[in-house]
């Protein structure tokens, strides 16, 4: 048997286009989603919350002048970026080892606001 092997020359690559709640008080984008949405040429974020359905929107940004931002954390070696946003859930009560998950996302054209990221968070099933 003739085998056509490639070397695989990528590891701990996160293919998923997701975006992630971490349970340490952190939300995580992936590398493809990192990629794909062109977020290496952003340096913040500013956050949309409505409370009654659970929605996180995300708002992508460079405005130096926004007075609520949050910082994000790209990653040196490529693998996606990370926002810590322990402030955000513990002013809307949002317990990261209850929401901690992969969440799939979508596009909302906010009127007055621009593009924005969406997830509807929702609580974890614990495995029994």
């Amino acid at each position: 048997m003739t085998f056509q092997f490639k070397k695989v020359e990528t590891r701990n690559l996160r293919s998923d286009d997701r975006i992630s709640i971490t349970t340490s008080n952190s939300i995580g984008i992936t590398q493809t989603f990192y990629k794909d949405q062109n977020i290496a040429n952003f340096k913040y974020v500013v956050f949309y919350y409505d409370a009654a359905v659970k929605a996180l929107g995300i708002l992508f940004t460079n405005d130096e002048n926004e007075k609520f931002k949050f910082t994000i954390i790209h990653s040196k070696k490529g693998y996606g970026a990370s926002i810590v946003v322990r402030s955000f859930f513990n002013n809307y009560k949002i317990d990261p080892k209850i929401y901690h998950n992969k969440y799939k996302w979508q596009i909302v054209d906010e009127p007055g606001v621009g593009k924005l990221y969406v997830i509807n968070l929702q609580e974890r099933q614990n495995k029994a």
